[in-house]
Formats: C-alpha cells, sequence, structure tokens
C-alpha cells in the first residue's frame, strides 16, 4: 500500500483521478501525516492544477513502468480541446507542441485527434449559431448490464406508459418554445436506455409528436438507439421508418453467448443476426453497432472474432468502447481494480480493432473518453463510405445548442460569443421526471429560450 500526500492543494479529488490511472484503489491511501514511506507531491505549492498532475504523472510512470498515452488528460472531450487549441494558436506545430508539453500526450494521440477534427470540420463544419440537437431520453431497459451505470430502470409496463405521457408533453411543450424561438434542430438523436422497450404503437406515437410539435426544417438526421437486439421487432422498425429514423444501433457487445450471459444480457448472439435481418427489411441509411473491449472473461481473440463476425453483418457505423468500471456498476461490487487488471489487454484490443477496422474501409469520425475506463483509454466511432451521426460529432464538440428531453436529460445552452455552455438538466429519476413534468418544462423556458 503507497502512502501519498499532497501539499497545499485543497481540491485534492481533481488530482486523485489522476493518481487512479496509475494505481488501483487497493494499492494506495491519501494521507496527511508523513514518515519514510511516504510519496510527497507539490512540496512546490503550486496551485496550478496541471503542473502538479504533471509531477503526479511523471512520478508514477517511473513507479509503475506504465506511461498512458493520453498523459495528464482526464476529460471527456480531447477533440474538443485539439480543436479549441488549434484555432487559438493558428499553428499545428505549435498545438501539437502545446499538447505534447502541457498535457504530455503521446505524438500517437495527437495524431488521432488531428485526423478526427479535421474529418469533423470537413464533414459538419464549425461553429454555426443556427445548429441544435436534440436528445429525447427512454431509460428503461429488458435487464441491467454489468458495468452499466446509466440510468437504466426495469419496470412493468403501467409505469413505462406514464413515464412515456410525460415524455410526451416535454415534447409539446419544447416543440412549441422552439417553434416560437426559430430553433431548428439539425440532429434528433433517441437514447436511452434502451428506446424499443417501447411498444410498436408507442414508438409511432412518439414519432407523430416529433412530427408534429418539433420544427424540423433544417433536420438532417434521426437516430433511434434501438440497442438491445431482443427488443427489435419488425413492427417497432417499422414504426422507427415510417416515423423519420434514418439511423438505427443494433448494440451486440459481444458474438460470445457465454459473455452475454455473464455480462447481464438476455440476447444470443443468434439474435443479433435476426434484428440484422428484420432491420434489411427497411432502407435505413446507418447502422451503428457498439461493442466493447475488455468485457470479463474476453482474451484478445474473443474481441478479435466479436469484431470480425459484426462486420460480416455489414454495418456502416461501429463504435468500440473501452470498458469503464463506475460507481452504480455491478461490477465494480465484485472487483473495484478490474479495470486496472485488463488495462494491457484493452489496449491491445483497441489497437488490433482500430487496424481491423481501417483494412476494411472505416475510419474513426468521433472519441470521447470517461472516468475508470480500462487503461485510461477511449471510446471510439468508426463509419464507413462517410456515413457518420451528426449527433455523435455535435455532442462531444460542444459548440450548439443541446436541447435534452426526458428523465437525465441534459440540454445545454451554447453562447458562441463567450464560448461557454450553461446546463439545463432534467431530474434523472424517471418517477421524480413524471411527477414534476412542469418543472421541467419551465426549467427550459428560463435556461433556453429566454436568453
Amino acid at each position: 500500500m503507497y502512502k501519498i500526500k499532497i501539499h497545499s492543494y485543497e481540491k485534492k479529488y481533481l488530482l486523485d483521478e489522476m493518481i487512479k490511472v496509475f494505481l488501483s484503489p487497493d494499492e494506495y491511501v491519501l494521507v496527511e501525516e508523513d514518515d519514510t514511506n511516504t510519496i510527497h507531491f507539490n512540496l512546490q505549492g503550486s496551485q496550478d492544477k496541471n503542473v502538479i498532475k504533471s509531477e503526479i504523472f511523471n512520478k508514477l510512470s517511473k513507479l509503475t513502468d506504465h506511461r498512458p498515452e493520453w498523459g495528464i488528460l482526464t476529460g471527456i472531450r480531447p477533440v474538443k480541446l485539439w480543436g479549441e487549441t488549434l484555432q487559438r494558436l493558428g499553428d499545428i506545430c505549435e498545438a501539437r507542441n502545446f499538447m505534447k508539453e502541457e498535457f504530455l500526450l503521446s505524438d500517437k494521440k495527437i495524431d488521432l485527434l488531428e485526423d478526427i477534427y479535421n474529418y469533423q470540420i470537413k464533414s459538419i463544419g464549425g461553429i454555426d449559431a443556427r445548429n441544435s440537437s436534440m436528445y429525447i431520453g427512454i431509460p428503461f431497459c429488458p435487464t441491467r448490464c454489468s458495468y452499466c451505470s446509466f440510468a437504466s430502470n426495469q419496470v412493468p409496463d403501467t409505469e413505462i406508459d406514464k413515464y412515456f405521457q410525460a415524455l410526451l408533453t416535454e415534447i409539446r411543450a419544447v416543440g412549441s418554445m422552439m417553434s416560437e424561438n426559430r430553433m431548428m434542430p439539425r440532429s434528433i438523436y433517441i437514447g436511452g436506455g434502451t428506446p424499443t422497450t417501447l411498444s410498436a404503437p408507442q414508438l409511432r406515437e412518439l414519432f407523430c409528436a416529433i412530427k408534429e410539435n418539433i420544427p424540423t426544417g433544417r433536420l438532417k438526421e434521426m437516430s433511434l438507439e434501438a440497442g438491445r437486439p431482443d427488443t427489435i421487432t419488425s413492427e417497432k422498425l417499422k414504426a422507427a421508418y415510417e416515423g423519420g429514423v434514418d439511423r438505427i444501433s443494433i448494440n451486440p457487445q459481444t458474438m460470445n453467448d457465454e459473455t452475454l450471459r455473464r455480462i447481464g444480457r438476455e440476447h444470443s448472439s443468434q439474435m443479433i443476426h435476426e434484428a440484422f435481418k428484420i432491420a434489411e427489411k427497411f432502407p435505413f441509411r446507418g447502422i451503428n453497432c457498439d461493442i466493447i473491449a475488455g468485457l470479463p472473461g474476453e482474451t484478445l481473440k474473443d474481441f478479435q472474432n466479436t469484431l470480425k463476425k459484426v462486420i460480416d453483418l455489414g454495418p456502416n457505423n461501429i463504435t468500440i468502447h473501452s470498458i469503464a468500471v463506475k460507481r452504480g456498476s455491478k461490477l465494480i461490487d465484485i472487483d473495484r481494480s478490474y479495470y486496472h487488471k485488463i488495462a494491457d489487454l484493452v489496449g491491445d484490443m483497441l489497437m488490433s480493432g482500430a487496424k481491423e477496422l481501417r483494412f476494411r474501409g472505416f475510419r474513426p469520425y468521433y472519441l470521447y473518453r470517461q472516468k475508470h475506463m480500462a487503461g485510461a483509454y477511449e471510446n471510439t466511432g468508426y463509419c464507413k463510405d462517410d456515413n457518420f451521426c451528426i449527433y455523435n460529432m455535435a455532442i462531444m464538440d460542444e459548440h450548439e445548442d443541446i436541447v435534452a428531453l426526458g428523465a437525465g436529460g441534459i440540454s445545454k445552452a451554447f453562447y458562441p460569443g463567450e464560448n461557454r455552455l450553461e446546463r439545463v438538466p432534467n431530474v434523472t429519476n424517471y418517477q421524480e421526471y413524471i411527477s414534476r413534468i412542469d418543472e421541467m418544462v419551465e426549467r427550459k423556458r428560463k435556461g433556453l429560450f429566454s436568453r
């Protein structure tokens, strides 16, 4: 057990995230006392967080013989950081040097950021005050996966219907405010949870409500996260397609049936094939598949097998997630050091996956990171034939308004002149959302539409 003392810096929790990149919670403790075995940081008394993080990074890199490629970055949106750095400095070489010296990034990760940023600018352009996106959340799933920390509830159909009626209320009210303020989203993303826990009639009603209430004059895409193959039916996808959806997700996570049972999913790999056969009946422009690197019990060969099988199904978007072990997940109760133990294997999986996807004609188009990710790596979305998702790019870029409806939705008001965001959150608990729906509407009136 390492004893670590951070001197003269009050917000130690901001630095603890950096320590956790190198050491599991069972390997160290933050202390206030001194003894001969204590590792000291910030003896110089700096109040610059990045200076202290760099010291932690360099000392613990030597101690653990591990030098993470993302350096001292612990933020979610490194592509956004690269773009703002490049715009501020005005020179690629200077921006690269800054990222390397200030944040200790590897050349490999800087190359990746530069590549994705350039592609995003070419694909959807830069900052435009007219742009906005919309998120509609359905916080229900058939079961809860062992690694999940999101708002995901397993409830009777009667509870889902109560929530659905409240959501329709919010759609109507917010749609009216959007029309009054001439706000027209260019992308709508229906996520969760698993939106296809809704019945086919509910989905038809949802898309009718969107068409009737949301101004769609600038709409370029509508995505539905169908997600769980065991919730996908022909009737539901027909309702989606006829309702204007042009992109869906079918998310295997793995094609290994034993792993699917282990992580708490009720579908099989055969059901994934069947879901694709159903989707083939409708001319969706894009189909995404999520897979996860580092699932419990899986080897590199298992991951490679999953990726090859998923590619052969024919999706034109594939997102590779690095497993993250967060508070609120079952996995952290089983082994809170799991994301450290699996780090090297996840790195091999990501490298192998990137190589295979490039070979098969895919390219990375968006990227984000999370806390407690194995190896402090990243999640990367790949697309084929320029069939990208605008919403995925926009939500990570954070340079436009995001109107988020439903329990747990966090709307964001963008102020381009100041390059800042103001969050306008809905409550996360779905029952609280139902009982306080008028308050959720009023929050948006004040936070988004009274500027």
